[in-house]
């Protein structure tokens, strides 16, 4: 254990949600703060896409959950976030809208193992979460 999680019941993780590698994939990179002693997750999520236009960066800011031991196997954590990100539409309309996000992750406590994300129309399913710690 750190110094700083010690001292502030919390510790930071980054990692990356998706198939990361592979031409064209969603890839979903969290930075977090954990707080076990609340259960709670808090931090942004940036969502990445070799594709033109709008959905290429997505930036979800303010995004929170929940994180909870499991008690059995490998699978020693299961995580839930949630958060929204604005969307502009584009011309010839004018405006933007809130699209929501959501992501689930059953996890190792290296933070590696299996998970999922939504965001606007799209679902990314049973993709590897790696930790970049």
């Amino acid at each position: 254990m750190s110094k700083s999680e010690v001292i502030a019941g919390a510790y930071l993780t980054k990692g990356t949600i998706g198939n990361v590698g592979t031409p064209g994939a969603p890839i979903a990179h969290f930075s977090l703060v954990v707080v076990p002693a609340s259960k709670s997750v808090s931090g942004v999520v940036q969502i990445t896409q070799a594709i033109e236009g709008p959905e290429s960066n997505i930036v979800v800011k303010n995004v929170v959950g929940q994180i909870r031991a499991t008690g059995f196997g490998k699978v020693t954590k299961v995580v839930s976030l949630e958060g929204e990100y604005i969307v502009s539409v584009p011309p010839p309309a004018i405006g933007t809208y809130l699209s929501k996000f959501s992501a689930h992750l059953a996890i190792d406590n290296q933070w590696n193992g299996k998970g999922g994300f939504s965001y606007g129309n799209n679902d990314v399913e049973d993709v590897p979460v790696t930790s970049n710690n």
